[in-house]
């Protein structure tokens, strides 16, 4: 099994409001291979894209952060501001869910696309061909005229392909796509996973994939992380948690999903609640049809079910059902 390049341990996030920390994420811990695609799937607000970004260091303003989290055994919340901007521009890079929001409209697009070479002091040039060979690798054509291009003239898909392009610039080991194909339609979509699942092999890089969707990171991932209310609350191979998952929350968001060869989905009742909503008990309590009293006094501890690792009090019973 190679090493993890990344190690998440018991990762707590807090909010300052007022006297009182609102916590946002909870005693959080995955571990990304060199090689491996992990997949972190959840509903919005479960604390995924928190999570994502933590790996580089980039809190919301004003939260603290316990625990440890290390790059190639580097830990992200000691490092000093140097080593962490040579981590973002070297060893990390992130694909962010909203390439418009993303890419300054007013710069070129070879500007976005060779910045960090540039500031690791490669020249105008070599950056230059360089980010035309990052290019065509993601599928854009005439890639030459493209870099003298503004975002607004690319499509949603082909900007997003360019964050792609501007992500691998400075070859990171770690690839953070946190739902980058959310704002796309069908085919766009399958040709950005396409994309990166291309270039995951060719540069056996690792990722980390951020998504709602738990078919499509079955389809990509080699495991999967299940988050609710800033909590893991299922961990297991992809193959496995698509086949049979444990926990009632992952249940719950497979029945949703559409399928061809299914009756019409069924969606996970009530409403999510973040973890400041839930500070006592299991978060997912309130919506779980499997639920007993002791679930909404009890928090559960993850246990290990053959090669799942689940957060339920019920877990055994479950299983054994």
């Amino acid at each position: 099994m190679p090493r993890h390049l990344l190690e998440v341990e018991n990762l707590t996030v807090r909010l300052a409001a007022g006297k009182a920390a609102r916590p946002i994420l909870d005693g959080v811990s995955l571990h990304v291979a060199q090689g491996e695609t992990v997949g972190l799937v959840g509903e919005s607000g479960s604390g995924k894209s928190v999570t994502c970004r933590s790996v580089l260091g980039l809190f919301p303003e004003g939260a603290e952060a316990d625990g440890s989290l290390r790059v190639d055994g580097n830990d992200v919340l000691t490092m000093p501001s140097a080593r962490l901007r040579e981590l973002r521009r070297r060893d990390v890079s992130m694909i962010f869910q909203d390439p418009r929001a993303s890419i300054n409209p007013i710069r070129r697009i070879g500007d976005y696309v060779t910045e960090g070479m540039r500031a690791g002091g490669v020249s105008r040039d070599l950056a230059l061909k360089r980010a035309e060979e990052l290019l065509e690798s993601v599928g854009i054509r005439d890639s030459h005229a493209a870099l003298r291009r503004y975002p607004h003239e690319f499509s949603g898909g082909m900007l997003q392909r360019v964050m792609i392009a501007g992500a691998l610039a400075g070859e990171p080991r770690l690839l953070l796509a946190d739902e980058p194909t959310t704002a796309l339609d069908v085919t766009t979509q399958a040709e950005v996973i396409s994309i990166l699942t291309g270039l995951r092999t060719e540069r056996a890089m690792a990722m980390l994939f951020v998504t709602h969707d738990l078919e499509l990171a079955a389809a990509i991932c080699d495991r999967i992380y299940v988050m609710y209310a800033g909590r893991i609350v299922e961990v297991q191979s992809a193959e496995g948690l698509f086949n049979r998952p444990r926990h009632p929350y992952t249940m719950g968001l497979l029945a949703a999903t559409p399928r061809l060869d299914a009756d019409r989905p069924r969606g996970v009742p009530g409403r999510p609640v973040s973890l400041a909503d839930a500070l006592t008990g299991c978060a997912f309590a309130a919506r779980c049809a499997h639920a007993r009293p002791r679930c909404g006094e009890q928090e559960p501890v993850p246990q290990v079910i053959d090669d799942a690792q689940v957060a339920c009090l019920r877990a055994e019973e479950l299983f054994d059902e």
